[in-house]
């Protein structure tokens, strides 16, 4: 029986965060596959590439031993592992469970800002203890992206939810209202 991604994507995440719980390195798992989320996110194609037919296995072990040399310990052995039973298409989503699980331990929500203009530092700041606050956390931890087309205002992402306060949504629901 095949396993859905999701599944696997959890017993890997747990697996990997009580591994390094254990060892008292979630710290540095973590930080290490935020940065290996970076490289999957630039090269989004990479975790299929690796997974599927596409090279012969040298290809994918020339691929695979580049990638690795970045990565120490539980990381490296865990993407090992990962790329020996060809899951490497599921690593986004077993980082994500890693987070999820490391988040909960340390009070720490995770989420995304975006604007139309950077914000500075304070607003973030503000706007974080805001974030955590309303979702019953000590710290938020937003990843701000700007895009110009909301016009204005900001849009949270977090915990499944979203909090539009853009300009653009505004607009769009003002448009609907007269339109009636």
């Amino acid at each position: 029986m095949k396993l859905d991604k999701n599944t696997v994507a959890k017993r890997y995440g747990k697996a990997i965060y009580e591994l390094a719980t254990e060892n008292g390195q979630e710290d540095n798992v973590y930080n290490e596959l935020l940065s290996l989320r970076d490289i999957f996110k630039t090269l989004p194609d990479l975790g299929n590439i690796l997974s599927d037919r596409r090279l012969n296995l040298q290809e994918k072990r020339s691929l695979m031993d580049q990638l690795v040399q970045n990565f120490t310990g539980i990381v490296y052995n865990a993407l090992e592992v990962i790329f020996k039973y060809g899951r490497m298409y599921d690593l986004l989503l077993i980082i994500e469970e890693y987070e999820k699980k490391y988040e909960d331990d340390k009070g720490l929500l995770l989420g995304s800002v975006t604007s139309a203009v950077p914000l500075k530092k304070e607003q973030k700041d503000k706007l974080a203890i805001k974030v955590a606050q309303r979702f019953g956390y000590e710290k938020a931890n937003l990843q701000e992206t700007v895009d110009p087309s909301i016009v204005g205002g900001i849009l949270v992402e977090t915990n499944g939810q979203v909090i539009d306060g853009s300009l653009k949504t505004q607009i769009e629901n003002l448009r609907k209202k007269l339109s009636k």
